[in-house]
């Protein structure tokens, strides 16, 4: 658990509703915090720290594993995903050991994700499913142009996510990759939002992969080609970001695809991401019904 808090959205009783999460369960906040009417009204209106401080307030109304955790921004405007922007990843590449002059960006839609605890769902299309674990940046203030040295001021909260992949088909066209990276609850994000209060917070924050049991990643986001104040300043030039938009900041090497012979996500697989300060999401695998 983090000093910061956990604000999580979930679903109990086929209700969608939010909460402070706690080491006896998630303080439910849907009505004692009525002003806002999920996590995503909140961060519109700057108002996870209140969150936090409400839900201390209280005791536990349900235990974390009779719940249902979902991604903790419900309905986001825009998901942008970051590719290569870690120096071992960008090495994986033969037309260039150099760092890229610009962020590679892609889109994601929110139907392709699931929330902690839940299967990733290997697709009837491809056995190729490959996990890439990933810090999350919430935008929390609106912005256009954003300046670089003000673009920390634009976030409201960070979080987790494995930026599922499937690899076959983000070579099916000459150069987008954006039909193998949108299958439906092929990737996950969570497992909830930790409200963003200081730089020194999203630094250098230690980022691992585990599949099974096996460290598959280990980097640092102190590491990152292009920083979090950076990829906020470039995507605010050609799109205004608005609360509640989700910025993925990419992966470090040792995705299944590098090994050889690859070592693709099966049924039965637990992939667990894990960063200081944030928490570990985790989820299994499952073949598409």
């Amino acid at each position: 658990m983090s000093e910061h808090g956990q604000l999580a959205s979930f679903l109990t009783n086929g209700e969608q509703r939010f909460g402070l999460v706690t080491p006896k369960g998630i303080v439910d906040l849907t009505r004692r915090a009525g002003e806002w009417r999920d996590l995503r009204h909140a961060i519109e209106g700057g108002a996870l720290g209140r969150l936090v401080d409400i839900g201390h307030r209280h005791v536990a109304d349900h235990a974390l594993d009779a719940v249902t955790l979902l991604p903790p921004v419900p309905n986001p405007e825009k998901i942008i995903c970051v590719g290569v922007n870690y120096p071992d990843r960008n090495a994986e590449y033969k037309d260039g050991q150099e760092a890229p002059p610009y962020p590679s960006l892609f889109p994601r839609f929110a139907r392709s994700f699931t929330g902690h605890g839940q299967p990733l769902v290997r697709p009837k299309a491809s056995d190729k499913l490959d996990y890439e674990g990933e810090v999350v940046i919430v935008i929390g203030r609106a912005g256009r142009h954003i300046a670089e040295r003000d673009a920390l001021g634009h976030i409201a909260a960070v979080s987790l996510a494995n930026e599922g992949t499937l690899r076959d088909w983000v070579r099916h066209a000459k150069f987008n990759v954006t039909q193998g990276k949108n299958f439906d609850s092929s990737g996950a994000i969570g497992p909830w939002l930790v409200p963003f209060t200081e730089a020194a917070q999203i630094a250098d924050i230690g980022l691992t992969t585990r599949v099974n049991g096996e460290l598959r990643q280990d980097d640092r986001t102190g590491r990152m080609i292009f920083s979090f104040s950076y990829l906020i300043a470039y995507i605010s030039t050609f799109t205004t970001l608005v609360p509640g938009d989700v910025i993925l900041t990419g992966t470090p090497t040792g995705a299944g695809a590098r090994f050889d012979p690859p070592r693709y996500l099966k049924p039965g697989d637990v992939i667990e991401v894990t960063a200081e300060g944030i928490g570990t999401l985790s989820n299994t695998v499952v073949d598409e019904a």
